[in-house]
Formats: structure tokens, sequence, C-alpha cells
């Protein structure tokens, strides 16, 4: 992932208790948890996505949910990873821009 994610504009990685993490704006906008890879997108895209695609799920770190901008992306392969990175730029601009609560 730290190849994939890394090489995006303003994107750095740190640890987060069990979680690697990436982040734009110094707020986390993807990890990695499990089999997967957490991202944030708009409520209405991570609907769509579990719905449309049998590899998306609801992202629960440690079988905790989370909130409803928390998707998780499944993968057998990281190298298929590559095949999501137009939605890790979406995620990126979106929690790019969104507010601090």
């Amino acid at each position: 992932m730290d190849t994939l994610l890394l090489k995006l504009p303003g994107v750095s990685a740190r640890k987060i208790s069990d979680l690697d993490a990436f982040f734009v704006n110094d707020k986390m906008f993807a990890c990695i948890s499990g089999n997967g890879v957490g991202l944030r997108v708009p409520a209405s895209t991570a609907s769509e996505l579990q719905f449309s695609r049998s590899n998306v799920v609801p992202f629960q770190p440690g079988g905790m949910a989370s909130s409803r901008e928390w998707i998780q992306i499944d993968r057998a392969d990281a190298a298929d990873y590559e095949q999501d990175l137009e939605l890790f730029r979406a995620s990126l601009e979106f929690v790019k821009g969104a507010r601090t609560r």
C-alpha cells in the first residue's frame, strides 16, 4: 500500500495503534485493517459501493462499527489495489476538503 498511496500528492503514513494509516492534511483517509483497506468516502458513495461491489464491506476495525463514511475493500492480492487508485484519489480529495469537527 505504501508504494501505491505514498506517491499521491500530500500523503504521509504513520502507525496508529495497530493500524498502518495514511493521511492528507493530518487527517486519516485510508488504513490497513485485517484483510483489507479501510477508506473514508462520502456516505452516499459508501452505500453505493457496498451494494455494487462484492469486495466492499462496512469498515469495522477490531470488530467495532465505524462511521457510515468508512468502507473496507478486501482484495486477495495487494497488487490488485492498483485497480482502486481512482477511489483512493477520490477519498484523499474528500478528506482534504472535509472540515474538522
